[in-house]
């Protein structure tokens, strides 16, 4: 079992006090965003195995079939297939989507093929991987997730009283379900900028005055003024979620992080397509060909409670699995299964893993095929793969 020390990421839209708070420690002023555990090139945890600390990702490639077990290794590859994260967002983050694997794969050959650098800002693809993920809210956490029915938003935008948002309200009104919402969405990103910053800033005046419904987009103007991305979320359906309740975010399915703190768990991708609320590059056409156009709810999940006490959130993918231990002081030691790799997460009060104690924001690292008992009192989270 080893002990996990992590990097936090200082992205602009990060809280500046919550990642502190479950960490124990000073803020330093600087927006703190994100906590990666795991093995993401990008920003691997160390461990120390007696010769100083060293990235995870390495540990993992000198011997994969060791620290993965064989079966995930030859499954997924020579690298941990899941990336566990604290996020903690002090402002929105971007409105986005996702690929999925045949399009993640299609999209990074095509620029490795070009030659477009892997960290040009208007490259879309890090790498060949999908990026489904879940979101578990630790404080409420609120967030837009999917498309609402044409209607909804037909409403909620002709209830604004702009004039210029007229013909969205007749686009959604006069095509079928997906067509409308392909149209509205290609006319937002494609209208020239200058008139839709005056139609944006008049939506954002009648969203202040009127709140309620509308208090969220007002927010969203208020970060990102002129913004088209801020009409496109109001085609979103706006969720709040309330601590241990979740959201699974699949590919194609428009989203938006808007506020709270929460454990995010993903497959081991960094590819993003943005819609908007963002300064950088939107690729308008390759989004169009990412985004699912169909009407969902959020489909809200909760835990499933088994025999053990391990309480499951369900998920349709094997990169990863999430799960949460709600310990109590004087309980019979938990016994975690071991047949694959996985991290586990203190949120809340102490906990012990084998020969570690973790105290809260702390986590660990077991190997496959290692086993331990879990015991203290407090909260948990346990990531790993299915196998």
């Amino acid at each position: 079992m080893d002990r996990l020390v992590n990097t936090v990421r200082p992205y602009a839209w990060g809280s500046t006090t919550a990642i502190p708070e479950l960490l124990g420690t000073e803020p330093t002023g600087e927006p703190q965003a994100e906590m990666w555990m795991g093995a993401h090139p990008g920003a691997p945890s160390r461990v120390d195995r007696g010769a100083g600390l060293v990235p995870l990702s390495e540990v993992i490639g000198d011997d994969p079939d060791a620290e993965l077990g064989a079966a995930v290794a030859r499954r997924f590859g020579p690298r941990l297939p899941f990336l566990l994260k604290i996020l903690a967002a002090g402002a929105p983050l971007s409105l986005q989507v996702h690929p999925d694997l045949v399009q993640a794969r299609e999209g990074y050959e095509d620029e490795e093929r070009r030659g477009v650098p892997v960290d040009a800002p208007h490259r879309n693809y890090k790498d060949a991987n999908h990026k489904p993920e879940l979101i578990c809210a630790l404080t409420p956490f609120e967030g837009l997730c999917g498309f609402r029915a044409p209607a909804e938003s037909a409403e909620l935008l002709a209830g604004l009283g702009v004039d210029p948002l007229v013909p969205y309200v007749d686009l959604l009104h006069a095509h079928p379900e997906d067509a409308a919402l392909r149209e509205v969405l290609t006319a937002l990103l494609t209208a020239d900028r200058e008139g839709t910053a005056h139609t944006v800033a008049a939506a954002a005046a009648a969203a202040e005055r009127l709140g309620g419904a509308y208090a969220p987009y007002a927010a969203l103007a208020h970060h990102y003024p002129g913004d088209p991305g801020v009409i496109a979320a109001m085609l979103l359906n706006h969720v709040v979620l309330q601590p241990g309740e979740a959201l699974y975010l699949g590919a194609g399915v428009p989203h938006a992080y808007l506020g709270g703190l929460g454990v995010e768990i993903m497959a081991n991708s960094d590819n993003v397509l943005r819609c908007g609320l963002t300064p950088k590059h939107v690729d308008v056409p390759e989004l169009l060909r990412v985004v699912r156009f169909e009407a969902s709810q959020p489909g809200v999940l909760r835990p499933e409670a088994s025999e053990s006490g391990e309480e499951v959130y369900d998920t349709p993918v094997d990169e990863f699995r999430l799960s949460r231990y709600d310990l109590a002081a004087g309980a019979a030691p938990v016994a975690l299964p071991g047949a694959a790799p996985q991290i586990l997460l203190c949120t809340s009060g102490t906990a012990r893993v084998g020969q570690l104690l973790l105290k809260q924001g702390e986590s660990a690292f077991a190997a496959a095929g290692e086993k331990a008992e879990l015991s203290g009192s407090g909260t948990v989270f346990r990531a790993t793969v299915v196998v």
